[in-house]
């Protein structure tokens, strides 16, 4: 005889209830509100590492001083009694298009001769020669208002800070050529878009400083200080400006075979 086999679902109503189901439910809610916290946290730190080193990056871009040129001026007694070596730089300094401000006081800049290398400040800098919590690292005596005044002090000057110094091999100087927003000077070189300054280097040489000569261009002299350089002609010279910020600006030239009777050489570009 053939079995009777018959098939039959079990209809199940009931729920789990319980303290012990809403202990599960209440601890599944506050791992995901605690995952949700956790990403919410990470993401919005991410953003704001991402805008700062966006804004680094933008800086380190944009931040650019432009050598335009360089002249060379020879220490003198007279218009026929000259110094044989280059003894002022005188770099006409401007910015990139698009550069974000850029605060002279801060750049510093290396140049060699191939013998001698000096790392020079700007002049008013209160803090890079400083002893340690002290404001008193700028040239000695610098003058907030006379860039022609800081040029005769950077050429014959010294300073003392713990031991005394040649102005000429730890400073450097500036004057504004173009400032039409009049936001440049002595004590806030601070240069925006469209800006041109001069920027002053002693170079002179050991044998000038005890020649005794009375003028470096236009600005009388008495007593030079030696700078450690030497720019006699087919000298080759390396100069690095480094801004705060932005990347560093590089101008290489070789003096000339003879400098003849030139008061003032160009040397670059």
């Amino acid at each position: 005889m053939k079995a009777n086999n018959a098939l039959y679902l079990k209809k199940n109503t009931r729920a789990q209830v319980g303290i012990g189901t809403l202990i599960i439910f209440i601890a599944m809610v506050l791992v995901a509100a605690v995952a949700a916290a956790v990403l919410i946290q990470t993401s919005g730190t991410l953003q704001q590492k991402a805008q700062s080193t966006g804004k680094q990056a933008t800086q380190e871009v944009s931040s650019n001083l432009m050598v335009k040129t360089i002249e060379g001026v020879r220490a003198k007694t007279s218009a026929t009694t000259m110094s044989e070596t280059i003894d002022l730089l005188k770099l006409k300094v401007g910015l990139n298009v698009g550069s974000s401000p850029v605060d002279v006081n801060q750049v510093v800049i290396s140049i060699t001769d191939g013998t001698t290398a000096n790392n020079l400040v700007y002049a008013g800098n209160q803090k890079s020669y400083a002893s340690t919590g002290n404001d008193d690292g700028n040239m000695t005596p610098f003058s907030s208002s006379s860039a022609s005044t800081n040029l005769g002090t950077l050429l014959t000057g010294t300073t003392t800070i713990g031991t005394a110094f040649n102005n000429s091999d730890h400073y450097y100087t500036v004057e504004k050529i173009r400032d039409e927003d009049a936001s440049f000077s002595q004590s806030n070189p601070v240069m925006n878009t469209g800006d041109l300054i001069t920027v002053y280097i002693a170079t002179t040489s050991y044998t000038s400083a005890g020649a005794g000569y009375s003028y470096v261009g236009s600005t009388s002299v008495s007593g030079l200080k030696s700078s450690g350089m030497n720019l006699v002609p087919r000298t080759t010279v390396n100069i690095v400006l480094t801004p705060e910020s932005g990347a560093a600006t590089t101008a290489d030239f070789v003096a000339p075979s003879s400098y003849g009777v030139k008061e003032t050489v160009q040397l670059y570009p």
